[in-house]
């Protein structure tokens, strides 16, 4: 009868381990193909489904989180005026200037080529690459940590520090207004 004894007492151990592991949910891990959620990279829905979340997540922490980067509405307002521009490529650079979303910024006059404003940090620049600005730009220069709205780029050529954001469509006068006080700047809907 021992040999029973000791086979059932360590059988028991066994279920009641394996019914409290399988009580409390463990954390969220990430497997190939993903990644852990960060607050300075938001979260891209891709064509397969949303993102991976964590409970503690919110909206506000990944603002483009159930959008896809390129091609996302910027929106700059300045009293009645707003200039939007077209996200142009997925990379480091755009996502960390969409998790900055909203900002209030001010924009100056630069060299009769552009409006600048800088930022309230630098962007993340990681494998983004440079361009060989054209009007109607929204850059990120690097050395600076400024955006620009180029309007006039006769003679600038390719630079690996002169990242483009996306491309905009507005008047002179447009531009004009994003100089003469706060500028809001939010992800349209």
């Amino acid at each position: 009868m021992q040999p029973k004894a000791l086979l059932i007492g360590p059988l028991a151990m066994l279920l009641v381990l394996t019914g409290c592991a399988t009580t409390s949910p463990g954390p969220a891990t990430s497997g190939p193909g993903t990644s852990a959620p960060s607050a300075s990279t938001p979260q891209v829905a891709t064509s397969a489904g949303t993102p991976n979340t964590t409970p503690t997540q919110t909206a506000s922490a990944t603002p483009s989180a159930a959008r896809q980067v390129e091609g996302s509405i910027v929106r700059f307002t300045a009293g009645d005026t707003s200039v939007d521009v077209v996200i142009g490529a997925d990379n480091a650079t755009t996502r960390d200037f969409l998790a900055m979303l909203p900002l209030t910024l001010s924009f100056e006059e630069f060299n009769g080529r552009e409006k600048i404003s800088y930022l309230p940090r630098r962007l993340n620049t990681t494998g983004s690459p440079g361009s060989d600005p054209e009007d109607g730009d929204l850059i990120y220069f690097v050395p600076w940590g400024n955006l620009g709205f180029y309007y006039n780029t006769a003679g600038i050529g390719y630079s690996d520090q002169v990242l483009h954001i996306g491309t905009y469509n507005a008047s002179a006068e447009q531009l004009e207004q994003l100089q003469e006080g706060d500028v809001t700047v939010t992800l349209a809907e």
